[in-house]
């Protein structure tokens, strides 16, 4: 693995054509605005480019798919946004990697996968990293490219409440609002609007709410069974992971969300001290320092097991 700049990232773009581009499962906001936002940018420069999600992609952010056109090629350079672990590209790994050319991310956790990486672990997101490229390469100011960088850097920031939120986050923002972004409707749309579906999710969550070490951690699950009986698609489930730890005096918040039988993904988010990343990493997994995630295998009485047993040892003594 080779550490490059944005610039020689930029200059690996610019001397290629029939560029792949990778998304990782489960998308949220950041992977899916990166992907199609450095998409947009290509294309706008005349090459062929073409995004591979690995999972279904929520109807809040299918407006980043408006002019969109798969066009079937063989790749000469694959390029994964967003993606800090090949284990990430679910059911593309097979195929894809160890194949990747080129990783654009910001998280502190990458494993170094791919022959070249492009890594700001400053950046709130990897859409920030996204559109320092695009500026290197001269892609000229798109309203469309800016929606979809916005919104990837609006939700890695939780609508910039987050801790990650810097001064070079705000710079970016104010850059794609120059560029046209629509930021008020993407704020209403993506983090104010809310199908039956996705509340019907939100109040099984909620009512599966264990807490535990003085009520300094708060633990939710969603099964198979959950979604099953209210009728959830995983989609709906895009940002449910940041409501355990919403609730006051709650230092670590643990989502366990049921892939199928035995296997769980896991997501944890941290108030002030607690390292999520490390926590994680102990298990697997990986991510930021305030938000992170792992897959579990097992029942799931020895999921909640093993991840409470880690916690208590990250929780300062009272």
């Amino acid at each position: 693995m080779e550490r490059v700049t944005v610039k020689q990232a930029a200059d690996m773009l610019l001397g290629h054509d029939d560029i792949l581009i990778l998304c990782h499962h489960s998308p949220d906001g950041d992977t899916l605005g990166s992907g199609y936002g450095l998409y947009f940018g290509l294309k706008s420069l005349g090459k062929r480019a073409r995004v591979l999600c690995p999972d279904e992609i929520s109807g809040k952010f299918r407006f980043m798919l408006r002019g969109y056109r798969d066009e079937k090629f063989e790749p000469r350079l694959i390029v994964a946004v967003d993606i800090a672990d090949k284990k990430l590209m679910g059911r593309l790994e097979g195929a894809y990697g160890d194949k990747v050319d080129l990783c654009i991310d910001h998280h502190v956790s990458n494993t170094g996968y791919a022959a070249a990486l492009c890594l700001d672990d400053t950046a709130a997101a990897a859409a920030q990293v996204i559109f320092a490229v695009l500026e290197q390469m001269g892609v000229a100011p798109s309203s469309h490219i800016a929606n979809c960088l916005y919104c990837g850097l609006a939700t890695d920031t939780g609508c910039f409440r987050y801790a990650n939120t810097t001064a070079q986050t705000f710079y970016t923002a104010a850059k794609l609002v120059e560029w046209g972004a629509d930021n008020g409707t993407i704020g209403r749309e993506v983090f104010d609007t809310r199908s039956r579906a996705r509340i019907m999710a939100e109040n099984r969550l909620m009512q599966s709410l264990e807490f535990y070490y003085d009520d300094r951690c708060a633990l939710a699950v969603i099964t198979l069974q959950d979604m099953a009986d209210s009728r959830i698609e995983q989609s709906d489930l895009d940002g449910l992971t940041a409501l355990p730890r919403q609730i006051e005096g709650v230092e670590v918040g643990i989502t366990i969300k049921e892939k199928e039988a035995g296997v769980y993904k896991v997501s944890v988010r941290t108030s002030t001290y607690v390292d999520a990343c490390a926590l994680c990493r102990q298990l697997g997994g990986g991510g930021h320092i305030r938000a992170s995630g792992c897959q579990l295998t097992g029942t799931l009485k020895q999921v909640k097991e093993q991840l409470l047993t880690l916690v208590k040892d990250f929780l300062k003594p009272l």
